[in-house]
């Protein structure tokens, strides 16, 4: 009743191909589909081909048809006292095959003609053509300039432009039509454009630094890709600055980057005119913009005077020093600071560095009651001036080891009054001069901080939050041990009103809402 018809699809579609008939309902049907003459086996190509429909219907359901499914799709349908089948034909559109033949007919420094024979364009007209290249340096194949710019679906030749000279290329085409771009051709045979003079000039020409007398020259090298052909190098110009005569030095070597001039002539921090330009076996390319390149330095002559150092705590000390006095011929960059506890050696020595005229700088992390001894020196580029005369200073004695103990809080009229024991210092540890008291919120991470000399403080907190707090002395040495955090929970808003309520009623309220908790240092809460 409904045979398959013939149709025309584009690659990814899905159809349905119908075969439904009439029948005696006392007699079994079978329904067959073959393809191209060979029988469908559902199970094994299942992903593409499915039988759909009733005892009546033998439809043939084809999912995301490719390019493989177009022919000739036959139904059959058979009983026991008769057979019949229908025949419709399947013809699918889809990009363009792969280009065949991708010759290099001819190739300059900077150009290739190529040409090349269509693939099948699978039922839809090729439109365009696109080339694309590869060689050694590129990362996979990119798309290339050509003339025509646009290379339409009949012509199949273009001439690429734009290559590097001396550099080995292969090509492959692309062919496109209204459906989408096909796969591509294979490679064409690889090719080496011819040698060309250098065009590239070095990229960062600077240079500075190195030892008396030198003038030290760096620049980038040349990509080898942009070498232009065989026997690549560099020639380095430089002159003193305001002079007209170039003094050339040659590097037959494309993988230099560095040229040293020394000669006794060569003033400490001198400016010079500094370019690099390249060459190859066609001959001299360009050179690069001129810059300015200071020779190497002078250390510094003298040394810093007036050393002075001071003790902040039991691990920081200060020192203070200034300039060299008289003429120096060194530039100063900034200062070496070498300090070395008494009981160790003066080569084992730490160092730490400034930077410009800084003439002063903090030393940490050193130990408690210990001498220390201090130089300090210019530098420069060309290295460390001489020494100042060594200086001592001892550090003060550390701060108390024994955390506040004993912490009593209360909570009372929108107050909180902490009380601890009194720290007493061991011999060998700095007097307490008073405590921190370190509180915060206990949903935030900034803490607040109260200097007393007492062993008691109050806070005016609000109660509708808990607080975290530690208390901790502090001395000459620095601050002191820890006690273990504390934690003061928020009180209910019935206690905290019933703080300002008269004489009688303050008294029970006390009772009830003046939390009193005693806690060793060393409670874990």
């Amino acid at each position: 009743m409904v045979p398959p018809s013939s149709m025309d699809v584009t690659v990814g579609e899905s159809i349905v191909l119908p075969c439904q008939v009439t029948h005696d309902h006392s007699l079994d049907i079978v329904f067959t589909w073959s393809f191209n003459g060979h029988l469908i086996d559902f199970d094994k190509d299942g992903d593409h081909f499915e039988r759909v429909g009733g005892d009546s219907a033998g439809d043939l359901m084809i999912r995301n048809i490719q390019l493989k499914h177009a022919g000739k799709y036959v139904c059959m349908v058979q009983t026991s006292v008769d057979k019949l089948s229908a025949t419709a034909d399947l013809i699918v559109r889809g990009p363009p095959g792969p280009p065949e033949a991708v010759t290099i007919d001819e190739i300059t420094d900077t150009t290739a003609q190529l040409s090349w024979r269509p693939g099948p364009d699978n039922h839809s007209p090729i439109t365009m053509y696109v080339i694309q290249a590869r060689t050694p340096f590129s990362v996979g194949w990119q798309a290339v300039s050509t003339v025509p710019e646009l290379v339409d679906g009949k012509t199949f030749t273009a001439t690429v432009v734009g290559l590097n000279p001396w550099v080995e290329y292969e090509f492959r085409t692309v062919a496109a039509n209204v459906i989408g771009i096909g796969e591509p051709s294979r490679p064409s045979e690889k090719r080496r454009t011819e040698e060309a003079l250098p065009e590239v000039t070095p990229a960062n020409v600077s240079g500075g630094g190195g030892s008396k007398s030198e003038l030290v020259i760096t620049w980038e090298t040349v990509p080898e890709e942009l070498q232009n052909g065989r026997g690549f190098g560099y020639v380095v110009a430089f002159r003193p600055h305001g002079k007209l005569i170039w003094m050339l030095t040659v590097l037959a070597s494309a993988d230099a980057s560095r040229y040293v001039f020394r000669n006794e002539s060569v003033r400490p921090f001198s400016p010079f005119e500094v370019k690099v330009g390249v060459f190859n076996n066609k001959g001299e390319g360009p050179f690069s913009p001129t810059t300015l390149v200071y020779s190497a330095e002078e250390e510094p002559t003298k040394p810093p005077a007036s050393i002075f150092a001071r003790s902040l705590s039991a691990t920081d000390i200060e020192v203070f020093w200034a300039s060299p006095i008289g003429k120096n011929r060194g530039r100063i960059q900034g200062y070496e600071v070498k300090y070395w506890r008494h009981d160790d050696k003066e080569e084992n020595a730490r160092k730490i560095r400034t930077v410009g005229n800084q003439t002063s700088t903090k030393i940490t992390n050193l130990k408690g009651s210990a001498l220390y001894h201090l130089a300090v020196k210019a530098y420069n580029s060309a290295g460390t001036g001489p020494s100042s005369a060594t200086v001592n200073v001892t550090t003060r004695k550390p701060p108390p080891s024994q955390p506040p103990g004993n912490i009593i809080w209360n909570s009372s009229d929108s107050k909180i009054i902490l009380n601890w024991d009194q720290v007493k210092a061991l011999d060998n540890e700095s007097e307490v001069k008073g405590y921190k008291v370190l509180y915060r919120w206990n949903r935030q991470s900034s803490t607040s901080v109260i200097e007393t000399n007492k062993t008691s403080v109050e806070l005016s907190l609000p109660f509708d939050e808990d607080y975290i707090i530690e208390i901790k002395p502090f001395s000459d040495g620095g601050d002191g041990s820890s006690s273990e955090q504390i934690r003061i929970p928020k009180i209910s808003n019935s206690y905290a009103r019933g703080s300002g309520a008269s004489t009688s009623n303050a008294c029970t309220l006390s009772a009830i809402s003046t939390i009193m908790i005693s806690l060793t240092a060393r409670s874990s809460l």
